[in-house]
């Protein structure tokens, strides 16, 4: 089409003044049409794209602040870049771990392979030649968490417990395990309530300087039906792979305990105290319940004198809050969560600080009881029967002093008056 343009009259009458085409009027008209469904057409495009941006506001990823793509600081510590790494694989929900990654199928092969020491290990921690022996083996031996069962204990949850008491022993310690048996452990019926009795135990390897007690240990297990014993070390810092290991039977073969007290053998327990405790709340109002004595605020040790020395080459950070090892009590749900997300947890050689690990990935906060004394009660006060009445664990206590407790316990003739006051948490003890 030829245009051309023609300079506009200033005079009002004359009418002129437009661009002249060569082209008649109706090729004009048509190109004006042509030229506004185009912009239509855009316009609706552009109305038709917003509105689905306003839709689909809430189902797009939200632009992600610039501070999320700084380069993270990798940590220096051994546990916590091999917790960082399955932080970044997969993301642990803080609030509520009970819905897992849906293409979570269990411990990831890179955390749970063959039962071999890892000497790559050796190579990632700075110093690890200088550190103790018991933090080599521990750090060798960190990624296995699957040994077979020596012993087993098919009979212990036939029937629905609801009170299930899980104790952590070593192989010598048959008069401690009898002890409970005969007092607070003793499975069976109590006040109108199933209870039923585990013991936990690993093997009595040689290279620990224990007599070759496996004959004794699978008589017991064959008397009593009541000892769970892995293949493995049973040291000190593998009491929290006693306490995996024991999450996975629970969820395999007792998974209907309504509650689960673990403890250590050289405990006294009053179960009937528990068991009154319990009874004051509803099966549905205790599916968070985890109380023991807590303890807040605290940390990694640095001393190596100490028990609990953690060197800083294999963690730093604090501890979350955690119930101390000399026992805790939790609800049967719990056990079942705690089962889940152990296995997204790794392995940390103090197993009270673990489980308080896997609780704050939960988003659980244990409740400190009263009732539980991890660190004895006052000397004035440990013949005094009526002390134990309202308590529901003392530590430590022989097997001797288990028995005997008990009986106080259950004798009809001591009449004991207890006053609590719940909110300052202290008990008054007096005898009638």
């Amino acid at each position: 089409m030829d245009l051309t343009l023609d300079i506009p009259c200033r005079c009002p009458r004359c009418g002129k003044g437009f661009f002249k085409m060569s082209n008649n009027w109706n090729s004009t008209k048509l190109l004006g049409v042509l030229m506004l469904a185009n912009f239509l057409i855009y316009i609706a495009v552009e109305v038709s794209r917003s509105h689905n941006h306003d839709r689909n506001a809430f189902k797009k990823n939200k632009m992600i602040p610039k501070e999320f793509w700084k380069k993270t600081k990798v940590s220096t510590a051994f546990w916590n870049r091999e917790q960082e790494r399955l932080d970044d694989i997969y993301y642990l929900p803080l609030v509520n771990a009970s819905e897992l990654p849906p293409h979570f199928r269990g411990i990831p092969r890179w955390l749970n392979h063959s039962c071999k020491h890892d000497v790559n290990v050796t190579a990632q921690i700075e110093d690890f030649n200088s550190l103790p022996q018991r933090f080599q083996d521990f750090l060798l031996y960190m990624g296995c968490r699957s040994y077979p069962l020596i012993t087993r204990a098919p009979k212990v949850c036939s029937k629905p417990p609801y009170l299930l008491l899980a104790i952590k022993s070593l192989a010598p310690h048959f008069d401690r395990r009898q002890a409970i048996r005969e007092s607070w452990g003793r499975a069976g019926i109590l006040d109108g309530q199933r209870i039923a009795t585990v013991f936990l135990l690993g093997n009595t390897a040689s290279t620990d300087h224990f007599p070759d007690l496996s004959n004794m240990v699978k008589h017991e297990a064959e008397l009593y039906g009541d000892v769970l014993q892995w293949d493995y070390r049973d040291t000190f810092f593998n009491l929290t792979l006693k306490e995996v290991l024991f999450l996975e039977w629970f969820g395999s073969h007792c998974a209907s305990a309504q509650y689960v007290f673990k403890g250590d053998d050289d405990v006294f327990v009053n179960t009937r105290h528990m068991l009154a405790y319990l009874a004051n709340f509803s099966i549905s109002s205790t599916q968070d319940l985890f109380i023991g004595d807590v303890i807040t605020n605290a940390g990694p040790h640095r001393s190596r004198q100490l028990k609990y020395y953690i060197p800083e080459s294999v963690f730093t950070g604090g501890y979350p809050p955690y119930a101390g090892g000399g026992g805790y009590l939790y609800s049967g749900s719990v056990g079942l969560r705690l089962r889940k997300i152990s296995r997204l947890v790794t392995l940390y050689p103090i197993d009270d600080v673990y489980t308080g690990m896997c609780l704050q990935r939960l988003g659980l906060v244990p409740e400190k009881h009263s009732g539980f004394k991890t660190f004895d009660i006052e000397e004035k006060h440990r013949e005094n029967p009526c002390a134990y009445k309202g308590l529901i664990l003392v530590h430590p206590r022989s097997p001797q002093d288990m028995i005997k407790i008990w009986s106080w316990i259950n004798d009809p003739n001591a009449i004991c008056h207890i006053t609590s006051t719940p909110k300052t948490k202290k008990t008054k003890y007096t005898p009638l």
